[in-house]
């Protein structure tokens, strides 16, 4: 097992190995003062890992109640975000009680903006089953749901209390949705370490899970304790993001998050010229994933303004230099729909 330690506002272990699924209990305990734990999962996830969680979590003496929501990026919205909330009061959840947020990214952030929300904050476990939610959004605090206007549209900075990542739930993925988490390890690779786009380069899809999880974590967290609330430097981490989230939204989500964050790469790799965009190319479709859209740049900048990552007449936008390094750039809206138009 590798263990991570973020020391941000919140101090806590990011966990990664095989069978750690069995631990949950014990190192929910570890934290102290919790008796009661809802488990957060989706209609996926729960079938393959409720029963073993909520048994480990039982065996430590807590009392356990779940709450299971249809699985897909379309269950992340206000109503179920409400129904969740008052499933925690009707269950009398306290201040020192638990949520362990069982799944991927839609998990992750619905119960995570819950735990930041219910009685103005309680703690949360992430225990990611998906190479996206490992590599990424159980990592460092960012919680949201979507709105009719936009993805991640409302949420909160909320650190979870302990990440526990068994590498063996990736075995249940299904191959497309191990590529959609790919996406997010290639984009470590662009933002910060030549040798793990090399290792990626070499190893195609049989990486090596547990040391690339581990590393793509290790670069997360050395973000998440430079710039938690994202304000400066943890803007790179929106590369592919800002024209991506524009793809997906535009899709109505019948684009993955990993196939619409391939795309917004794919386009600012090519509309800024970077000389390793070739390589950087060639990894995205050697993983599965697409580079190109019929979407039209009038589309994609119509969503595109709706980001979070605007900032008045400014959309700050991450651009590939070259492996390992990449800038933020603030482009004024009026130049934005030439910028996608020249990375279709």
């Amino acid at each position: 097992m590798n263990t991570v330690t973020v020391n941000a506002s919140k101090t806590y272990d990011i966990c990664i190995g095989s069978g750690l699924m069995s631990q949950l209990g014990q190192k929910a305990a570890a934290l102290e003062g919790a008796k009661t734990v809802c488990i957060v999962s989706d209609t996926n996830v729960w079938p393959l890992y409720g029963a073993q969680a909520q048994a480990s979590l039982e065996s430590a003496g807590f009392s356990v109640f779940s709450y299971v929501f249809p699985a897909g990026e379309s269950s992340k919205n206000g109503l179920v975000f409400l129904d969740l909330l008052n499933t925690l009061a009707q269950h009398h959840v306290t201040r020192s009680d638990l949520i362990v947020a069982l799944g991927g990214g839609v998990v992750g952030d619905l119960a995570g903006f819950a735990a930041a929300s219910f009685l103005r904050g309680i703690r949360f476990i992430q225990v990611p089953t998906t190479l996206l939610a490992a590599v990424d959004s159980s990592v460092g605090g960012k919680t949201a749901i979507d709105l009719p206007a936009g993805k991640n549209l409302a949420g909160a900075f909320c650190q979870p209390s302990l990440v526990l990542c068994d590498i063996d739930t990736l075995n249940t993925l299904p191959r497309e949705i191990f590529r959609d988490g790919c996406a997010e390890v290639i984009k470590y690779g662009i933002l910060y370490d030549p040798d793990l786009f090399s290792h990626l380069e070499e190893k195609g899809l049989d990486f090596d899970r547990e040391k690339v999880i581990t590393r793509c974590v290790e670069l997360k967290r050395d973000v998440v304790m430079t710039d938690e609330f994202d304000t400066g430097l943890r803007m790179k981490l929106n590369l592919g993001h800002t024209i991506g989230h524009g793809v997906e939204v535009k899709s109505q989500f019948a684009l993955s998050h990993g196939q619409a964050v391939a795309i917004g790469t794919a386009i600012v790799t090519r509309a800024c010229g970077c000389p390793d965009g070739p390589r950087i190319l060639g990894l995205l479709e050697a993983f599965g994933l697409p580079t190109c859209t019929d979407y039209s740049a009038a589309d994609l900048y119509t969503y595109t303004l709706s980001d979070k990552k605007r900032s008045g007449n400014l959309v700050n936008l991450i651009l590939p230099k070259a492996i390992g390094d990449c800038r933020i750039v603030p482009t004024p809206v009026s130049q934005l729909q030439s910028f996608i138009e020249a990375g279709l």
